[in-house]
């Protein structure tokens, strides 16, 4: 941790807020002295009122460990700069459209790589009526391997689906232009098939 910079941020986050060095006092239990030595880069914040700050400032304990606040341009929400997020612990699934710091189960997770398919991992479309019907024939579906899910996304929208273990792998999507499928198997990654 860096004083000279984590008291800047302090002090950035703080005037935001509109707050004064008391109010931010008040809200830790602490002297308007202890703020007044951190934002002049004196001192540092203890250890254990690091997740407190960060929550009363709305960010990550980590950025205030940095010393860095870092705000995506306006180009983040493009969709072909989709990533997907895997906890291995409990299996939640989760999207950005830019990059970003996602945490669960208080670990840190790193967006998953995108992997042409292969054999295995190939899925089979159809369509029925006015909708992609989807199955993916030589790929198992038991407890220890199988796809957790099927994500469509176009032009402004993404479609997710959970799959779930020992269950027939078959989904359907509205049938629009230029889509991009997006798939993971919870062995061997994450796949994209352009449609």
């Amino acid at each position: 941790m860096n004083p000279q910079k984590t008291g800047k941020l302090i002090m950035d986050l703080r005037k935001e807020k509109g707050w004064t060095q008391k109010q931010l006092a008040d809200c830790l239990h602490l002297s308007d002295k202890t703020i007044s030595k951190w934002e002049r880069g004196i001192g540092c914040p203890d250890i254990s009122l690091l997740p407190a700050l960060a929550r009363l400032f709305g960010i990550d304990s980590r950025q205030l460990l940095d010393g860095e606040f870092v705000i995506n341009g306006e180009d983040s929400d493009d969709m072909k700069k989709i990533q997907f997020y895997r906890c291995p612990d409990c299996g939640n699934i989760i999207s950005s459209v830019g990059p970003a710091e996602v945490t669960c189960c208080g670990k840190m997770l790193t967006a998953l790589p995108v992997q042409k398919p292969d054999q295995l991992h190939n899925l089979k479309i159809e369509t029925v009526e006015d909708e992609w019907y989807m199955t993916c024939p030589n790929h198992p579906m038991t407890k220890e391997h199988y796809v957790t899910f099927i994500a469509a996304a176009g032009c402004n929208h993404i479609h997710l689906i959970r799959t779930y273990p020992e269950q027939e792998l078959s989904v359907r999507f509205p049938k629009r232009r230029k889509m991009t499928l997006y798939y993971c198997c919870n062995e061997h990654g994450l796949y994209r098939m352009d449609l």
